[in-house]
């Protein structure tokens, strides 16, 4: 079963091009996005409009309540549903998004099951995070997966009490099982890597976050805070939310917050290119070369119909 991914950094314009890929090669969009998932975060996830949504089916979007507690094992389950179903109907799936962990769920055999449990000593993890705080058990995994580590935020508990679980179980870090994968071959992936130059990006991120403050970001975040999320909650780990959250809680001023914001997109998009890289057959796009972007869509689409 043949699949195309469209995946880049975040701000590098996935969005319109996926879409123009998809009306000629009759496609359907899957999100690949972690926090364009959750219902209700809008502005700060960079969602399609509902315009574009409607030139082509989306899916995997607006699909998953913030009060839940979305995993990766969830998203692979859900995708490949879609994917399915999408196939069923004659259609091209393309994924489209910058989650390196989801498109990996697909693109590679991964059973999030393997792992036993060691429920005595995650009881005791989390009394040790009540007792001395939540970043206390976060050095614990810094000091043996320093890897895990960096990529999970103190706060989410949960991820962070299960990568030390894993460790003691099996003795063996969450890295050793992301270098030991297996391609997943029921799938025939297209990989298709959208980048531009670092200060062109970077200003377009900073242009972006610009444009969300201007559009209503801080009133979004005050709604969703209303209801009940605050930073323990995942959907609202995701940057520029988190960032709002403690300008709300008075942590910050607002220059401040804003500065966070572009400050960790900017970061998160260099991670996002370092993770991109590992994909060997990643065909990359250089989005400068192109002086508009119906180049760009007409080189992408020759070189999908080529790899029949």
């Amino acid at each position: 079963m043949k699949i195309i991914a469209i995946i880049g950094p975040t701000a590098v314009g996935k969005t319109d091009i996926s879409i123009e890929i998809a009306k000629r090669l009759n496609g359907e969009i899957i999100n690949l996005d972690s926090v364009q998932i959750y219902k209700y975060l809008d502005i700060g996830s960079a969602k399609p409009s509902k315009e574009e949504r409607e030139q082509i089916p989306h899916h995997l979007i607006d699909c998953v309540d913030p009060f839940t507690d979305f995993s990766v094992s969830d998203y692979k389950k859900m995708a490949n549903e879609k994917i399915r179903e999408i196939i069923s109907r004659g259609k091209l799936p393309i994924l489209v998004g910058g989650t390196g962990l989801y498109l990996n769920s697909l693109y590679y055999i991964m059973n999030f099951n393997d792992s036993k449990q060691d429920l005595a000593y995650r009881s005791e993890l989390e009394e040790l995070a009540k007792v001395n705080g939540n970043e206390f058990v976060h050095n614990l995994l810094m000091k043996i997966d320093e890897s895990s580590a960096s990529q999970i935020h103190p706060n989410n508990l949960k991820r962070v009490i299960r990568a030390l679980e894993i460790n003691k179980i099996s003795g063996k870090n969450k890295k050793d099982y992301r270098e030991n994968l297996i391609l997943n071959e029921d799938y025939e992936f297209i990989l298709i890597g959208l980048n531009m130059d670092r200060k062109k990006l970077y200003a377009r991120i900073n242009r972006r976050v610009d444009s969300m403050i201007d559009n209503g970001l801080i009133d979004e975040v005050k709604k969703l805070k209303s209801l009940g999320l605050n930073d323990s909650f995942n959907s609202m780990k995701g940057i520029g939310y988190k960032e709002v959250l403690g300008y709300l809680d008075k942590k910050y001023e607002l220059d401040t917050m804003i500065t966070l914001i572009k400050l960790n997109s900017r970061h998160y998009a260099k991670r996002q290119l370092t993770w991109f890289k590992q994909y060997e057959k990643m065909k990359w796009f250089d989005l400068d070369t192109y002086s508009n972007i119906n180049g760009t869509i007409i080189d992408i689409e020759r070189y999908i119909l080529e790899q029949d």
